[in-house]
């Protein structure tokens, strides 16, 4: 049986006494793998075999961005994305935020997969794997930015945080009605100003 693609040796052949180094690829799953050498020689039938352990990396959860993205201050769609080598990844707002769901499903290594539970065919155990989830923001109509805090939690307790800063909206004012009549006797009529910022009448 042939060993696994991700160990090389070096040298992979030779002849009398010599030594064979070993060398491996990065493992980036959470989970030990193994993989065992033959080595066989000219005239022995029963080959010599070793086995090759590689530990395994600890589990993790990271946002490609780090710990801060923009979003638009047209609102609409903004993809977080990240890498994990966990079994079950968990979504969810630091602090009250009311105007963005977080769905329940998001992407797991090119797959459909729910908030909160755990990933169908675990990639994370032998590999690590990229993420992403979908958000949509409503139009920021304020004149300052909007920070959102969106933290992720591994299975074992690991969590990343990352600020989603949506840009402040424009300034806008208008007045309704646009024409007014005063009575000859001075009583007050109002006029409804709509703005987002300050504003001062003269």
């Amino acid at each position: 049986m042939a060993k696994a693609a991700w160990l090389t040796l070096s040298p992979a052949q030779g002849s009398g006494n010599g030594n064979i180094k070993n060398t491996a690829t990065e493992h980036t799953g959470r989970v030990a793998r193994n993989t065992t050498v033959t080595v066989a020689a000219t005239g022995v039938e029963e080959p010599a075999t070793y086995k090759v352990n590689q530990k395994a990396k600890t589990e993790f959860v990271q946002f490609t961005e780090g710990a801060e993205m923009s979003a638009p201050k047209t609102g609409g769609a903004v993809t977080v994305q990240g890498k994990s080598n966990s079994k079950i990844l968990t979504f969810a707002w630091v602090g009250a935020v009311s105007d963005v769901e977080i769905p329940g499903s998001y992407q797991a290594n090119g797959s459909s997969a729910t908030n909160g539970e755990a990933i169908t065919g675990d990639p994370g155990s032998t590999a690590e794997y990229d993420f992403s989830l979908s958000l949509t923001f409503p139009e920021n109509t304020t004149v300052d930015e909007v920070t959102r805090t969106l933290k992720v939690t591994a299975e074992g307790g690991q969590e990343v945080q990352i600020a989603i800063k949506q840009a402040a909206g424009d300034a806008f004012i208008s007045v309704e009605p646009t024409e007014i009549t005063l009575e000859a006797d001075g009583t007050a009529v109002s006029v409804t100003v709509k703005s987002n910022t300050q504003w001062t009448a003269s």
